[in-house]
């Protein structure tokens, strides 16, 4: 019975990988008959386990989706980045999932071997967050899971999108995929009104249910679907926009300025121009100070008074 239940899990490890395996494939794998193969299968369908086999020369068995979720097997290094996946969850980021991750992270650490545990906990104990407060976005998960699923089936979305001073427009949207840039989300969609595509914050979308019709699948701007919104987000999504005058070669200062901070434009040997922004006219400014060359700002006027301020404070403090 024991050799019978370990051949059982050795059968579903097999099954769990995406692929599918013909009956010879796993009784030479398992050292076994096909007829035994398929019995095992059979058990693994009375355990609640959807093996689901196809006739034929390009037939076999896969392990589909169920009703219910059953037993997974995970490798080492599996368990290992579920475990730390569910501790980041745990810490926020996406709003709501903080306690269902806790309870998942510990069923998990529960039967986790003291090998993996230790390796666990050692990444928990000797890594420090940063604690920013309480002032970075909180994504809805219902929300990020409707998105997701509208992405995969290919259906229209209608929501209620709020921009930076809380106004709310009505959009109509075809998504096709969504980019994860540290606590943020964004939705890379084309607008149906707009005739163009859009990069959307998640935590400013108000869905509209239901979703649908289907729409038939377009061409992504950029295959490098990340980079793209790295640029949509470097030009438009700021609270506050500058273009800056740096009285240093184009090409030294691009080497300081990533892309999703801003772009480098030259003007001639000597001077370029650096189109740039931030939701705060803090980090602005310090990002700015931080360049290491002498520049020139004339807009926007809140960010000339502030850097006026801040002269003024740092004169006073160098008597």
């Amino acid at each position: 019975m024991l050799e019978t239940s370990a051949r059982l899990l050795r059968l579903l490890s097999l099954l769990q990988t995406p692929r599918d395996w013909s009956g010879s494939e796993l009784a030479e794998r398992l050292s076994v008959s096909t007829r035994t193969v398929r019995n095992d299968i059979e058990r693994l369908r009375t355990l609640g386990y959807p093996v689901h086999a196809t006739r034929g020369a390009i037939g076999g068995y896969r392990l589909g989706a169920g009703a219910a979720l059953p037993p997974l097997l995970l490798d080492d290094e599996e368990a290992v980045a579920v475990a730390v996946g569910l501790r980041t969850a745990a810490g926020g980021g996406i709003s709501g999932i903080e306690e269902t991750s806790l309870r998942a992270l510990a069923k998990l650490e529960q039967v986790l071997p003291s090998r993996l545990r230790r390796r666990v906990n050692a990444l928990q104990s000797y890594t420090v967050p940063v604690r920013w407060g309480d002032t970075s976005p909180r994504v809805d998960p219902n929300t990020l899971t409707l998105l997701a699923g509208a992405c995969r089936d290919h259906e229209r979305l209608r929501f209620d999108y709020r921009d930076h001073h809380g106004t709310a427009s009505p959009r109509t949207v075809e998504p096709h995929r969504l980019v994860n840039w540290g606590r943020r989300w964004y939705l890379v969609a084309w607008d149906i009104d707009r005739q163009d595509w859009r990069t959307f914050r998640v935590d400013r979308i108000e869905p509209r249910t239901p979703t649908g019709p289907r729409f038939a699948p377009r061409e992504l701007p950029e295959e490098d679907v990340a980079a793209y919104v790295s640029r949509r987000v470097s030009s438009a999504a700021w609270r506050y926009r500058a273009r800056v005058v740096v009285h240093a070669p184009a090409e030294t200062v691009a080497e300081r300025v990533w892309e999703a901070v801003g772009t480098v434009e030259a003007v001639d040997e000597r001077t370029c121009v650096l189109d740039t922004g931030s939701d705060s006219l803090e980090t602005l400014a310090v990002y700015l100070g931080m360049l290491g060359f002498d520049f020139s700002v004339t807009e926007p006027p809140e960010l000339v008074a502030h850097l006026r301020d801040l002269a003024d404070r740092y004169r006073r403090a160098t008597p």
